[in-house]
């Protein structure tokens, strides 16, 4: 089976992942939030372009009270030369990842582990709103197209873990998949992540997949464990102010 492009991946962000606004502008598509998500808030080139362009994207971004950001995927070392150039710097270097989603649902987790809800309870709020996941991705979440869920995860009987997952065509994404700091290293995310991919391949989905940033090793070397093949990057370029 082959798995889903780079390329592909790009446009699955979009549909699980949506800013509360999108603008064509020339040959951007500017994306337009302020949940602090930088998925939702990023512009990326969608036409051919030149250097020249680029006032024209920093303007609408300043325009909506947003710090310049733009999305640089492969095959655009054009465009992170040129914004290298004007000085901006590169943050949050991220891998994808895509696996088969029978490859990962394959044995259920434990009783009472792991509970679907939708809308997401108080209590994965807190859990995220302790990791940083604070009430605009929240939001992000609520204003997602259906198929979506929410899963809680526990651990000795008391709230632990939660994780948001969306489909989009024919692929699953998983986000914003948190762990309280005092419940980590127990194998709660494994079971959310298997938990999510039983969840999507009984609403249609062929393909989970994800992203994570490069210096989250720890998330890097879960989704390497569970057999998830590394399929693309992309990173972010920014103006420090």
């Amino acid at each position: 089976m082959t798995l889903p492009s780079a390329q592909k991946l790009y446009a699955i962000i979009d549909g699980t992942w949506p800013p509360s606004a999108k603008q064509a502008l020339g040959p951007w598509m500017i994306r337009l939030d302020d949940s602090g998500s930088s998925r939702v808030s990023s512009t990326t080139a969608e036409q051919p372009h030149d250097e020249a362009d680029i006032p024209l994207a920093e303007a609408a971004m300043r325009e909506a009270h947003q710090t310049p950001l733009f999305m640089i995927r492969e095959g655009e070392e054009a465009l992170d030369a040129q914004l290298a150039a004007r000085g901006y710097v590169i943050k949050d270097p991220v891998n994808m990842y895509a696996a088969p989603i029978d490859a990962l649902a394959t044995s259920r987790p434990p009783a009472v582990t792991t509970f679907e809800t939708w809308p997401p309870l108080a209590i994965q709020t807190e859990i995220w709103a302790a990791g940083g996941i604070g009430h605009g991705r929240i939001a992000v979440m609520d204003r997602a197209r259906p198929p979506k869920t929410t899963l809680l995860g526990r651990i000795n009987d008391r709230p632990a873990g939660t994780i948001y997952v969306g489909i989009a065509a024919d692929c699953a994404m998983i986000h914003a998949l948190e762990v309280a700091q005092e419940n980590r290293r127990q194998g709660l995310a494994k079971h959310l992540t298997r938990a999510a991919a039983f969840w999507a391949r009984d609403n249609g989905a062929a393909y989970m997949t994800l992203v994570t940033t490069q210096a989250n090793e720890a998330a890097n070397t879960l989704y390497s464990s569970l057999g998830m093949t590394l399929v693309g990057h992309y990173h972010y370029r920014t103006l420090r102010e």
